[in-house]
């Protein structure tokens, strides 16, 4: 039995090239994960370190109102944060930890990402600290209804498995990049969860940093990413091959008095193309509030600009 043994061949030899990838990207990413618990209030979540000074992100509804938060690390290590800000139309956070930190988890790019494509959840389910459940991006361009009631727009739909405890940690892709902040799941359904794209994160993230809150300009749609076909690319004087098709729109807001509507297709604000949700999300920033926005609209009848003058969000 022992001479059978000696045979056996390294683990990483057994292991499949889809075993090695998850395994890959966990060893990249893991040691950045925390859990977060607010101070004196109960209540957990997970989190994940995106700069050596202390910066954690983690989602809005896992520190709630609390000014303090108790950061552990995988070997052990607690540490206390400051809720930096905020931002309940996102559910995301950012927490400042005491200290530095070897290890960090970089946001990637989730304007890459591709159905079918491997997604791999770190956090602390139920109490199961640093568990790792991996499965596919299952669609994107999702939206889903924030706490505010806000629809979150561009939010990734995964079948890898999340549970209470799981909100605010990484989605990550076999390249060992976040892709998502997990946020949510549908009790009762099973392989249905979703993340926060980690491109709509870094613009959070960013103006929390810059002015403590997300200051934002309100034209009253929602909507997704399409794509745009050549001939409306030409016509709109764009490079690019996808743009934003207007799912809905709220009643008497901005773009309603416009007179967008439903299925268009918004292929550039004031000529700069926009190419997927997170562009029109990072391009309705505080210094277009109350100012005219000249939105380039693809029709069956053709393309025009329309003049939309956003509001301030409340």
């Amino acid at each position: 039995m022992a001479l059978a043994a000696e045979k056996l061949p390294p683990d990483d030899i057994l292991l499949d090239a889809y075993s090695m990838s998850v395994a890959d990207a966990v060893d990249r990413i893991g040691p950045a994960v925390c859990r977060i618990e607010r101070i004196g209030a109960g209540g957990h979540g997970s989190g994940f370190v995106i700069a050596q000074d202390g910066l954690v992100v983690t989602n809005f509804h896992v520190v709630g109102d609390a000014r303090a938060v108790r950061v552990t690390m995988p070997d052990g290590a607690a540490r206390e944060g400051q809720v930096l800000g905020r931002d309940p139309d996102t559910d995301i956070a950012l927490v400042r930890a005491d200290g530095s930190f070897a290890d960090v988890a970089p946001l990637g790019d989730s304007k890459r990402l591709r159905r079918g494509q491997i997604a791999i959840a770190i956090g602390n389910p139920l109490g199961f600290e640093w568990t790792v459940t991996a499965g596919v991006v299952s669609a994107l361009g999702r939206s889903m209804r924030a706490s505010t009631g806000r629809l979150i727009d561009d939010v990734i739909q995964t079948d890898a498995a999340l549970n209470p405890g799981n909100s605010g940690g990484p989605l990550v892709s076999s390249a060992g990049e976040v892709i998502g902040v997990n946020t949510a799941m549908i009790h009762g359904a099973q392989g249905i969860a979703f993340a926060v794209a980690s491109n709509t994160a870094n613009f959070v993230i960013s103006e929390i940093i810059r002015f403590g809150r997300v200051r934002r300009a309100f034209i009253g749609v929602s909507a997704d990413t399409t794509n745009l076909p050549r001939r409306a690319a030409l016509l709109s004087q764009v490079t690019t091959n996808t743009a934003v098709r207007l799912r809905s729109i709220e009643k008497n807001g901005p773009a309603a008095k416009a007179g967008l509507k439903e299925g268009d297709i918004i292929a550039a604000i004031d000529g700069r193309p926009v190419t997927g949700v997170d562009d029109l999300v990072r391009m309705l920033d505080a210094e277009r509030i109350g100012r005219e926005t000249l939105c380039t609209v693809v029709r069956r009848t053709g393309v025009s600009q329309v003049a939309v003058t956003p509001v301030a969000r409340s």
